[in-house]
């Protein structure tokens, strides 16, 4: 699989843009807020619908115009699909595949898989579980849109369950309608539970080889999954926890709490772990990703790196770059000194400046 080209109307910085991709390697350089970031986003976005650094589409588009559109070309499985974004400031987004209009955003998922890879990656271990289950959630829900909708439909739930919490207290008789929902909750809850226990184990077969090549054995790398409510007890703790959720008004058990414990030779390095074990163990986590995708579709993902090298010491800039061959990566960086002392050979370059995007020759 790979993108072949993306068209940008009024999106971000960018006024109008046509590039065509290298089914390999492709680097775009610049210096800072040029727009480098603004082309990864606008992928991204064909991918999931949505972008991973706003929650508000308004912000995508140029900032003197009421509209914008988004058009990419993916090859995958011997077709091709090109997806259409329309984004206006003061209505839900339009998305289109092959001419065709989907009913739901989420129905995009699955089509185009990507990897987004950020500097911010690499906080993932030290920051907090919300960032765990956000990478879980959003490479399941690419692999399986049966998970995606009742991924969906649990926080809707959590959202409403929630908004009822509130509202007790000023209407004591809604009390008896929580049953209704904690059963739902209980159903979706345990769906959740049961394709995330799966999916750590399958991380972990790869996660674990691929950070004992990157601290050439010195370090062995554990991931468990920490639910704080399993299969057999959400329903009963649910119950047992209604008097603090009606104080506090907010739902406190659920896989809406969990989180994921990595260790390296058995220490908690969320909590313990120097900088370079934790950044270590997160570029495992996303190489780990990009293998466990292509299993999953029996195809190679697209890897979208967003300058990334600069926050690596060469040992993992060594690894990582001779990890994305044979897969087609969109890399952003100021410059491009780390290409030429890795001796990568990249097969299109760009130059960013300025919301403008000009093709240059090949770095060898």
């Amino acid at each position: 699989m790979y993108i072949k080209s993306l068209e940008l109307s009024n999106y971000r910085n960018y006024k109008e843009l046509d590039i065509e991709f290298d089914e390999n390697t492709n680097i775009l350089y610049g210096d800072n807020a040029q727009g480098k970031t603004n082309v990864l986003e606008a992928i991204y976005l064909c991918s999931t619908s949505k972008s991973h650094r706003t929650k508000k589409d308004k912000e995508l588009i140029r900032f003197d115009s009421d509209e914008s559109h988004i058009k990419t070309l993916v090859y995958k499985n011997d077709l091709n699909y090109k997806i259409d974004i329309h984004l206006k400031k003061n209505k839900s987004k339009g998305i289109a595949v092959n001419g065709v209009p989907l009913k739901k955003a989420s129905d995009l998922y699955g089509i185009a898989n990507c990897i987004f890879f950020s500097p911010e990656d690499l906080n993932i271990i030290k920051n907090g579980p919300d960032e765990r289950r956000r990478f879980i959630d959003i490479l399941i829900s690419q692999l399986d849109k049966v998970y995606l909708d009742n991924l969906i439909k649990y926080n809707k739930i959590v959202d409403n369950r929630n908004k009822l919490l509130k509202d007790i207290p000023f209407n004591k008789s809604l009390e008896e309608t929580l049953d209704v929902w904690d059963e739902q909750l209980v159903g979706y809850g345990k769906r959740i539970i049961e394709v995330r226990k799966k999916f750590i184990d399958d991380l972990i077969i790869i996660a674990k080889d691929i950070h004992n090549k990157l601290t050439a054995g010195e370090e062995l790398l554990t991931i468990k999954y920490e639910y704080n409510a399993d299969c057999g007890n959400i329903k009963e703790l649910l119950l047992r926890n209604r008097d603090r959720d009606l104080y506090q008004k907010n739902t406190s058990v659920g896989p809406h709490r969990d989180d994921i414990l990595l260790s390296v030779n058995d220490i908690d390095i969320r909590k313990y772990g120097s900088q370079g074990q934790q950044r270590t163990a997160a570029l495992s986590l996303k190489l780990s990703e990009i293998e466990l995708t292509k299993r999953k579709i029996n195809t190679m993902p697209v890897l979208l790196l967003d300058d990334v090298l600069s926050e690596l010491d060469s040992k993992r800039q060594t690894y990582l770059l001779e990890s994305i061959k044979g897969i087609q990566t969109i890399i952003t960086c100021t410059g491009l000194d780390e290409f030429v002392k890795n001796r990568f050979t990249s097969d299109k370059i760009f130059r960013v400046e300025s919301g403008n995007v000009y093709e240059e020759s090949r770095v060898q």
